[in-house]
């Protein structure tokens, strides 16, 4: 099976890898996009005692294997989109919103995390759903016409998401579970 990463500088280090490697073990091919094939810096997100949101350090080096333009959505079974703050840019890229709604439209398995679901919802997913995300992003999901369901994972038809890293466990194992045909 071959599956998309869709992240960007930014993007969340454990939202990234976990997946990635998740899912390799299962055998399949994970192809990392980003809007131009280069290294990529990813970030770290915490919650420290005392803050009232998550702060940000650097995280590892990733490697993305094309760039969007390089990307033809139809050679792919499934698509994830990491959080961090790379969805916030991604989803003013016209080729990335085409190859988010390649794979809605197409009703293929897609998973997204955190900050992941603002691409969900730029390429018109959201009316008659339910999904999580980060939690300060219920605004943007209930103005979307989805139901915000503040729970580690909700999967709704082919489109698993899930609050952020600490969730990765439950996210992608109903994420496999999905690809495999076992729900």
């Amino acid at each position: 099976m071959q599956i998309l990463m869709m992240t960007g500088d930014a993007g969340e280090s454990q939202e990234i890898y976990y997946p990635k490697f998740r899912l390799e073990e299962e055998g399949w091919s994970v192809r990392i996009a980003s809007p131009a094939k280069k290294p990529l810096l990813s970030v770290v997100h915490d919650f420290e005692p005392g803050f009232e949101t998550f702060t940000e350090k650097p995280g590892y080096r990733v490697e993305s294997d094309v760039s969007f333009d390089q990307v033809d959505p139809s050679e792919f079974q499934a698509l994830v989109l990491p959080g961090g703050r790379a969805p916030e840019f991604l989803r003013t890229r016209p080729r990335a919103i085409e190859i988010v709604r390649h794979f809605l439209e197409a009703r293929k398995p897609v998973a997204a995390i955190c900050h992941g679901p603002l691409l969900l919802i730029a390429a018109g997913y959201g009316p008659g759903s339910r999904m999580t995300a980060y939690p300060d992003l219920e605004f943007d999901v209930n103005r979307a016409g989805a139901e915000f369901v503040n729970e580690k994972v909700i999967r709704h038809e082919n489109v698993v998401t899930s609050r952020g890293w600490p969730d990765n466990g439950y996210w992608m194992r109903e994420f496999v579970r999905l690809l495999k045909g076992e729900c």
